[in-house]
């Protein structure tokens, strides 16, 4: 059985479904392969664990928040997507050269189409312009939005986003922000266990509006549960979540993942979460 050593650099990420996803899909393909945790609290770990692992002979790692964008100036190479997007979540050591690619622009995509095909996309809101934001911001335009505006309060990467996408950029999220909108898209950390609430007013959700949560854990946000009883078409972050790691781990086996088997085991693991 080939080995393959794989991992995670972010903070806050003990919990992660990670290494049981790519581990359980790694067996399917008689793969030895093993997903290592590194949690990372500042620039400095980030930089050493990636040292780390590459002397160690590790196939690729992912990242996560919050450093995205801060792991662009470690990489030899990036994808011309995630040149684009200007944020990173997969990292593959090859030929001696660290590769930068943006799965979850991919993720997200793939998660639209199969959850709300055939939405209004004249108007969208985004809440977040961190790396997962860029990659959404990024999967929104191809996706055929017409406007699109982000919400950050950072005024500097909210700015810089919404001028490479050709966006609004707005600080704070209003309760008339979303008066004419036709979807909206929390790309933001809130609704995770660790930060729990609503990103916005509850008020602000009008007949009409669809919602996506790209958070997966938990499940159900408090986002998504005040948008279902209203009648809100609402979608949360399981599939992308699959979506962007299915598309990681083939970029570090080579290997073509069995998407609907990622899926249906990511909400399994998600359903003994609750």
């Amino acid at each position: 059985m080939a080995a393959c050593r794989c991992g995670l650099i972010g903070t806050g990420i003990g919990t992660s479904l990670s290494p049981a996803l790519h581990e359980a899909e790694g067996r399917h393909h008689r793969l030895g392969l093993t997903y290592t945790l590194f949690e990372a609290e500042q620039p400095a770990d980030l930089e050493r664990l990636l040292d780390e692992a590459e002397r160690a002979g590790f196939a690729g790692l992912n990242i996560t928040h919050p450093f995205k964008q801060q792991v662009l100036k470690h990489l030899d190479y990036l994808s011309p997507q995630a040149r684009d997007i200007g944020a990173v979540n997969t990292v593959v050591f090859r030929d001696g050269r660290r590769q930068g690619h943006n799965t979850d622009a991919y993720g997200f995509a793939e998660s639209f189409h199969s959850q709300l095909s055939g939405a209004a996309t004249g108007h969208v809101v985004q809440l977040g312009a961190g790396g997962a934001g860029a990659a959404c911001g990024h999967a929104l335009r191809g996706l055929g939005v017409d406007r699109l505006t982000i919400v950050d309060p950072d005024p500097d990467r909210g700015g810089d986003l919404a001028e490479r996408l050709g966006a609004d950029h707005v600080r704070v999220a209003g309760p008339d922000l979303l008066a004419d909108a036709d979807g909206l898209v929390n790309t933001s950390p809130v609704g995770m266990h660790h930060h729990p609430g609503m990103p916005l007013p509850a008020r602000s959700l009008h007949r009409g509006l669809w919602v996506f949560d790209i958070v997966y854990m938990p499940v159900e946000t408090e986002l998504l549960r005040t948008a279902r009883a209203a009648g809100l078409q609402a979608v949360g972050g399981t599939a992308m979540c699959a979506y962007q790691a299915a598309a990681a781990f083939e970029l570090f086996t080579g290997c073509t993942p069995d998407i609907p088997r990622m899926l249906l085991h990511l909400s399994h693991l998600l359903e003994r979460q609750c």
